[in-house]
């Protein structure tokens, strides 16, 4: 493909799986915040990504994980991208293998995150049977403070709980009553769920990069840099930032290079089968 710049056509122009993607991510938006403040249901519970060992895992939850989305920078950004780089390449594939293509790689990067969840929660689900099979007060400690719960109540009832068993160290009722904090803290540990569409995004801007590497994007709308170089960019940060793992920045980084990798070998086998 040339080298000219690259700008989409605004919203009326939209191709339709497109235009329906942002529709419906919009929707699920305005769902996410309307059941949770007149329901109290929680939307993101219900229907995000959780560990495969969690109580609330749900098959379909691989699916319906990427129309929801943490505050509206979130759902902007995603949104912008999709519109973006999805306009022309729904114009070239076609309604059809464009939405087969968002969702495989939305639920490739699912897969992708649930496999990397596994390894970072098998130290904890280690100590927790390692506990299991013989607790006491010390080592109760020494798990809570290592894997501390998300909920402050639960934190709270935890140091009750500590404190009852220090007044009578030698009551068995509490060992065994504390074998199920451990069990409910290790349940809390792998039930935050995953939500947002950026695997599918990813995948996304992977494929834009493939079939139109030399075509230049404007980076902030200041700064063109070709395609290609954009997604070596991005997935390198992503890659990076997923092995920094920090814990505080909340972001599915493998999730992000899940929607790329498949996107990359999905796009290898329509090719290897003549179908782009």
């Amino acid at each position: 493909m040339n080298n000219q710049p690259y700008s989409p056509t605004g919203f009326r122009l939209l191709p339709p799986v497109v235009k329906n993607l942002l529709i419906i991510n919009g929707l699920f938006f305005l769902a996410t915040i309307s059941f949770n403040s007149a329901f109290g249901i929680d939307l993101d519970n219900l229907l995000g990504l959780h560990f495969f060992k969690s109580e609330l895992f749900r098959p379909y939850q691989l699916v319906t994980y990427m129309f929801l989305h943490a505050d509206f920078g979130h759902i902007l950004w995603n949104m912008f991208a999709l519109w973006m780089f999805g306009y022309l390449l729904e114009n070239v594939w076609g309604p059809k293998r464009f939405l087969t293509y968002y969702l495989i790689t939305g639920i490739g990067a699912g897969l992708i995150q649930i496999l990397v969840s596994w390894w970072n929660f098998l130290p904890a689900e280690h100590a927790m049977n390692a506990y299991l099979s013989n607790p006491s007060i010390d080592s109760f400690v020494s798990f809570v403070n290592q894997y501390p719960p998300h909920n402050r109540e639960f934190f709270e009832k935890l140091k009750m709980f500590l404190a009852e068993w220090n007044a009578n160290p030698f009551n068995q009722h509490y060992a065994l009553q504390s074998g199920d904090y451990i069990t409910q803290l290790w349940q809390d540990q792998i039930s935050v769920p995953t939500i947002g569409a950026s695997g599918a995004v990813y995948g996304i801007l992977l494929a834009f990069g493939m079939m139109f590497p030399n075509m230049l994007v404007f980076i902030y709308f200041l700064f063109p840099i070709k395609a290609k170089w954009i997604v070596i960019l991005y997935g390198a940060i992503e890659l990076f930032s997923g092995i920094s793992n920090n814990p505080n920045d909340n972001v599915a980084h493998f999730a992000h290079l899940g929607g790329m990798i498949f996107g990359f070998f999905l796009i290898l086998f329509w090719k290897k089968k003549s179908v782009l």
